[in-house]
């Protein structure tokens, strides 16, 4: 399931609308930030608020949505640190990577495809990069 949803969501990647001119770190980790409160809460509609229009189509509900998170990317449904690496645009789109925690303080590196749209950044998919052999 975790690597069809991963499929699906890199499938999905398309160009999306304007990037700004300026680097939107702020913006961006605030919508991060935002999500991961969100799963925190359990809070599902909050959550897939901030995916993109295309993720929200892949997965068509908040729950199924959050059945992918909570199994797929378990550092993400229940993580304990998040911390901003690097911010990066290519191609007119920006990868925001994160260090997450889990639950048992197992460091996990994820890069976010953030794109922005006409109500805002949105996240148009996440890729883990680094598992729990990474010595940060």
């Amino acid at each position: 399931m975790r690597m069809t949803a991963m499929a699906l969501a890199l499938a999905a990647m398309l160009p999306g609308a304007a990037v700004a001119q300026a680097k939107p770190d702020g913006a961006i980790t605030a919508v991060i930030g935002d999500q991961l409160a969100d799963f925190t809460a359990r809070d599902l509609d909050g959550a897939f608020d901030h995916a993109s229009r295309t993720i929200r189509r892949i997965f068509g509900s908040p729950e199924n949505f959050g059945r992918m998170v909570e199994r797929g990317y378990p550092m993400v449904w229940d993580h304990a640190e998040a911390r901003y690496l690097d911010l990066r645009e290519q191609g007119g789109v920006w990868w925001q990577r994160v260090l997450l925690r889990d639950a048992r303080g197992v460091p996990h590196v994820l890069e976010y495809k953030m794109i922005e749209t006409e109500d805002g950044w949105r996240i148009d998919g996440v890729a883990l990069l680094a598992g729990p052999d990474l010595g940060v």
